[in-house]
């Protein structure tokens, strides 16, 4: 079985702090699809991504990861819908619309997260994700991200 690409590393001129391959100084989170429409992605903290208590994981950057991981899912079904791989042909950008996190217990840094989203609810114009960030198999966060379409000159 061939080893599949991240979501992050087809998107061309992604300078995206949390997600974007063009930006050396942000997350570089990967996403890979799991299904038809659920996507994972496990992120590994690092110190410096700490909160007041340095053993946590910082709460913004548990929701650039989400909203980097679910964002990143929208556009790969964007290019799967319209019967293209992800990079292929003109550009299809998704921004978000909407990014509503919960926050159910502190994630410890010292620990990968996983990130899991699933595909609510799709259009032509805006594509509803749920996602869901554990680490150590406890729920850390939930959210429901409205991902809107947005032309490529955005």
């Amino acid at each position: 079985m061939a080893e599949q690409i991240a979501i992050q590393d087809r998107i061309p001129d992604n300078h995206c702090f949390g997600c974007g391959p063009d930006n050396r100084q942000g997350l570089q989170i990967k996403s890979y699809w799991t299904g038809d429409d659920e996507s994972r992605c496990e992120f590994t903290p690092r110190p410096h991504h700490c909160a007041g208590p340095t053993h946590y994981l910082n709460g913004g950057i548990i929701a650039t990861a989400i909203d980097c991981h679910t964002i990143c899912t929208a556009i790969a079904d964007g290019y799967r819908q319209a019967g293209r791989e992800v990079g292929g042909g003109e550009k299809i950008w998704f921004a978000t619309g909407r990014l509503d996190v919960q926050y159910k217990a502190p994630a410890p840094i010292d620990k990968p997260v996983i990130l899991e989203a699933k595909i609510v609810e799709r259009s032509e114009r805006k594509t509803v994700l749920h996602c869901t960030l554990s680490s150590g198999g406890r729920l850390c966060a939930t959210a429901d991200v409205v991902a809107v379409r947005v032309p490529d000159k955005w």
